[in-house]
């Protein structure tokens, strides 16, 4: 993805080729957002990237915390990319890894297997097709700081690619959508909530097992500075529907927990 002043692209992928998303402000104040792929292009006003596919909520707020970040926040609309075999990827990436750890692996799988596109002058990958992230060894991946388990995830995703990329239960509410994804071998809980929020705009897919979620909401509404996942669903549980959204709420609002002790050191598998 490329961010610059008044416009951002960001490539995915589609069964035909790669395809670029260009949301641009125009000269009369208005934003566009236009589609490219291999074999055509669209622009239009509306997109789910500007959340316009975001039905609201009903939110009534019984902790002062989430009242007061709902009263900046709270018109925020929840975006949505519609490309789960794109999101579904670097989600599967980060599991039990650190976010340092995850967006170095990412890039990299990118840039080993993706396609380079172009922009105008803006140079682009897009991640790996379906078809070819299923045939990559394991031993490939293990090069890259990617476990045995997280390898076989990724495989799987990949070999469900065509039905995400095409339409995954396009006729179900984005939090089924979501609970859809954990059908997928190796997508668990964790992993479909943080697909399942980016690229469905499900605002109650609440990221259970992250290990930073339960403690901002512990710390957000009670002042302790560590919880647990079973204390963050029963905190979050008046907003049921859209505990996701509420926790965003919370997090714009700055909301985190102390850091206690020192960083742990990361040693990549790779080196083994």
């Amino acid at each position: 993805m490329s961010i610059t002043p008044g416009r951002v692209v960001r490539a995915t992928t589609g069964l035909d080729g790669p395809i670029i998303t260009e949301v641009a402000e125009n000269p009369d104040g208005t934003v566009s957002v236009t589609d490219w792929s291999t074999r055509s292009f669209r622009t239009q006003q509306g997109h789910g990237l500007f959340g316009d596919d975001d039905q609201g909520h009903d939110v009534v707020p019984v902790h002062a915390p989430v009242a007061a970040a709902m009263a900046r926040f709270g018109n925020h609309r929840i975006a949505a990319t519609g490309t789960p075999y794109h999101d579904l990827l670097p989600a599967v990436i980060a599991q039990r890894v650190t976010a340092a750890e995850a967006l170095a692996q990412w890039r990299v799988l990118c840039h080993t297997w993706g396609e380079p596109v172009e922009a105008g002058d803006t140079r682009l990958v897009a991640p790996p097709r379906p078809d070819v992230l299923a045939s990559v060894p394991y031993h490939e991946l293990h090069l890259l700081g990617i476990d045995r388990r997280r390898a076989d995830a990724l495989r799987s995703v990949a070999r469900h690619g065509e039905r995400l990329i095409t339409g995954w239960r396009t006729d179900g509410t984005p939090h089924e959508r979501t609970e859809s994804l954990r059908l997928i071998p190796g997508v668990g809980q964790w992993t479909a909530a943080v697909a399942g929020w980016t690229a469905f705009g499900d605002a109650d897919a609440l990221e259970v097992g992250d290990f930073h979620a339960k403690n901002t909401v512990v710390h957000a509404l009670t002042g302790r500075h560590r919880g647990t996942d079973e204390e963050m669903c029963s905190l979050l549980g008046p907003y049921a529907g859209q505990r996701q959204r509420v926790l965003q709420w919370l997090r714009m609002a700055g909301h985190r927990a102390p850091a206690h002790g020192p960083r742990r050191r990361i040693v990549s598998i790779a080196r083994l």
